[in-house]
């Protein structure tokens, strides 16, 4: 029974990898648009929230300890959420179209809901 719990939550990591790769690819053909003025302040934070997240998820995926688990996918809520703000600073701003703004939107609140599900699971063991 346990190997089959273990075999679930390694997919659901899997899933949550792939979404992620995919708000990567999105976001930097996304940011590509963006004014050449905002590539050293809005696209390098964005860029930096988006790949310390990423070095988030990998170590939450690799680590064994839930604590440690824990603590990595904490800091990944974090980044998801400045991640959020620098979208709606984004569309404020009128670099993105509402399109863009809805995709781009629909991707990190699936990642986020798939983090909320995998932190309450770890805090249940």
């Amino acid at each position: 029974m346990q190997e089959n719990t273990k075999a679930t939550v390694n997919k659901s990591n899997l899933v949550i990898y792939q979404k992620y790769i995919e708000l990567i690819y999105y976001t930097n053909d996304i940011v590509k648009k963006y004014p050449k003025c905002e590539n050293l302040s809005l696209v390098k934070e964005i860029k930096n929230s988006l790949y310390d997240g990423f070095r988030m998820l990998m170590y939450a995926i690799k680590t064994y300890k839930t604590q440690d688990k824990l603590k990595y996918l904490s800091e990944l809520d974090i980044n998801l959420s400045l991640f959020k703000v620098y979208v709606r600073l984004s569309y404020k701003y009128k670099y993105i179209s509402m399109q863009n703004y809805t995709t781009w939107s629909a991707i990190i609140t699936n990642i986020c809901n798939m983090l909320g599900g995998w932190i309450t699971s770890c805090q249940k063991r």
